[in-house]
């Protein structure tokens, strides 16, 4: 069986998303070191090793962002979030260092 690969999508569209009200479930899968440097308002804070744990705080009919420093971690965790069934997930392209640069360039970068 080929894995599920999560869509891409663009912090700018992700924005949009949330200024409209939207409901999504954007979900921050770094360290705590890293969510202490900066964060999107609003994400929910779940570690990578602590994905499969912790499913049941999330609700798998939602849209759900999954998000990461640059895309790396994120990618494994929508693909494994989509394994589990969750119908609508995508990934932050270019993670919360391209968030900043694109969307909020007042958030430090690292």
């Amino acid at each position: 069986m080929r894995p599920l690969a999560p869509k891409l999508v663009d912090p700018q569209a992700l924005k949009a998303q949330l200024d409209r009200g939207e409901r999504v479930q954007v979900i921050d899968v770094r360290g705590a070191d890293e969510v202490a440097f900066c964060r999107i308002d609003g994400s929910t804070h779940i570690p990578m090793h602590d994905i499969q744990a912790r499913l049941g705080e999330l609700d798998p009919k939602l849209p759900t962002v999954v998000y990461c420093h640059h895309g790396v971690r994120s990618q494994m965790a929508a693909a494994f979030l989509l394994q589990q069934g969750f119908a609508d997930v995508a990934n932050l392209r270019g993670g919360i260092d391209h968030w900043a640069a694109a969307v909020d360039p007042t958030l430090p970068r690292y």
